[in-house]
């Protein structure tokens, strides 16, 4: 009976997955229809360093609550010495890929989700990531695209240094009511679309993770999978407002082809290998890289950097560092409230 009991459960769990190889399956057709039809295998060839790189990103996008384009970015603008504009479209294409096929992994093996939350930041990125890809991002320069990206992830991977054995050992939610949920959850999708994933083409993901962990003191199986579903809504529709205007950076789409059938399948790799061996691992990598990224780019953009420059950057790390200790004051007090009523 137990052999039998367990056929039935295996055999549920592929159903399940149907769509995920549906989907799978209509992706890798079309990726191929237009690189024999387009004519395109060279560009592809061309192409392959982003390809491998988008391997390990790819990773990181299913994994953490950090998108595909928090690799390819530094890869495109760091590496290949490529405009900051581009590291910001390509970010928006690759996760469009990679995360939306990471969330139907996560949707189709049924992982929990804050869905209150969610629902409330998916309506908050749409209206503000067209906002902020036409008034607010042609604001930024291309130093100010780099810095803004290097100090928010610097000041993600040193609270992660500094606190990962209790970030990594909450397990469910705080109770707290759906109001909270409704008014944070569209203040997150509005202000972390229009202020930072329209300039860099990440970061709303890290937003509500980090409103969900350090605030909702949420388990990790919670709180990455939430971000991913957030963050491939984002690209969805950032990709979409840029082709709708017309505003695509030259090289987005090459670097794109080459790179989007390697994510397709490495952000659900990702999601599927933390869940046998767990997020701390990968976790602390990634936050240890987040900081290197940060003394790399004050490196490379030494000789455009002022005195002025590398104070804003700096102090962007800490303001980031103070917005997260606020909101882990309060954390601690709503957990703190909730043990008494219990």
């Amino acid at each position: 009976m137990a052999n039998n009991s367990d056929f039935h459960v295996k055999l549920l769990n592929q159903r399940s997955l149907t769509p995920f190889f549906v989907w799978l399956c209509g992706f890798y057709l079309t990726w191929i229809a237009l690189v024999y039809f387009g004519d395109h295998l060279g560009t592809v060839i061309g192409h392959w360093p982003m390809a491998v790189a988008m391997a390990a990103g790819s990773y990181v996008a299913g994994s953490t609550p950090m998108g595909g384009g928090s690799v390819g970015f530094p890869v495109l603008v760091l590496l290949m010495d490529l405009p900051a504009t581009l590291g910001r479209d390509f970010s928006f294409a690759i996760q469009a890929v990679g995360m939306t096929s990471a969330s139907i992994y996560i949707l189709c093996s049924r992982q929990e989700l804050e869905w209150p939350m969610l629902r409330a930041a998916l309506p908050g990125a749409l209206i503000g990531t067209p906002l902020g890809i036409l008034y607010v991002a042609p604001l930024a320069t291309d130093l100010f695209i780099k810095l803004l990206f290097a100090s928010m992830w610097c000041s993600f991977g040193l609270l992660h240094l500094r606190r990962i054995n209790e970030i990594t050992s909450y397990v469910g939610m705080t109770p707290h009511n759906k109001t909270f949920d409704y008014k944070v959850g569209f203040i997150v999708g509005l202000l972390g679309s229009l202020s930072i994933a329209s300039i860099t083409g990440v970061g709303i993901d890290m937003m509500i993770y980090m409103v969900l962990v350090l605030w909702c003191h949420a388990d990790l199986k919670i709180a990455i999978p939430t971000s991913v579903l957030l963050m491939a809504f984002t690209s969805l529709v950032g990709i979409a407002a840029k082709l709708l205007i017309g505003d695509l950076q030259p090289g987005t789409f090459e670097n794109w082809l080459a790179a989007a059938p390697v994510v397709a399948i490495g952000a659900p790799f990702g999601a599927l290998v933390v869940s046998r061996i767990g997020r701390k691992p990968t976790l602390l990598v990634v936050s240890l890289l987040c900081v290197v990224q940060f003394f790399w780019t004050l490196v490379h953009e030494r000789e455009s950097l002022t005195v002025w420059n590398v104070s804003a950057a700096s102090l962007g790390v800490v303001l980031f560092l103070l917005v997260f200790q606020d909101m882990y004051r309060h954390g601690y007090r709503l957990a703190r409230r909730s043990q008494v009523v219990d």
